[in-house]
């Protein structure tokens, strides 16, 4: 689950999994050091979330070949695509075009299936505000897929 939500916030297997196993390392080391954890689940999630926000302040620099090297081809693939894999792309492209606070919330509550009030806890915030984030994010997101239906009916 932790791996998942690394996934969808990062979109990159290899670092989702460098940052789960972080996330782990550092929740094993905490409490090594005797210190208390009230909640696991939040505590670990937290970890992992405050790992992905440290690791997007820093400055990034990509090469064209170091894009080529992890697969990107500029070539155009015009083969079928799997319904199952269309979707799952699609949801990605859903997710991904949300601003990061409603990307968030949502991605706790329906992929990995945490409750609103872990979701408060994990990201501070009050139930309340979780449940406004779902809601607008939910909103948000149909408003995507509508405006995408609608461009496919006019072409």
């Amino acid at each position: 689950a932790i791996f998942r939500h690394c996934y969808y916030r990062v979109f990159d297997r290899e670092k989702a999994k460098d940052f789960a196993q972080e996330a782990f390392f550092r929740t094993w080391k905490y409490i090594s050091e005797g210190k208390e954890v009230g909640n696991i689940r939040a505590f670990v999630y937290r970890t992992a979330n405050n790992i992905i926000i440290d690791e997007s302040r820093k400055k990034k620099i990509t090469s064209l070949d170091q894009i080529m090297e992890k697969g990107f081809s500029p070539k155009v693939d015009n083969s079928k695509v799997i319904e199952d894999n269309f979707d799952n792309q699609h949801l990605v492209r859903v997710i991904k075009s949300l601003e990061e606070k409603y990307r968030d919330v949502i991605i706790m509550k329906y992929i990995d299936g945490l409750s609103s009030k872990e979701i408060s806890k994990i990201l501070g915030e009050t139930e309340n505000n979780i449940y406004v984030r779902l809601h607008r994010g939910l909103e948000k997101a149909k408003e995507i897929i509508n405006k995408e239906n609608e461009g496919r009916k006019i072409s």
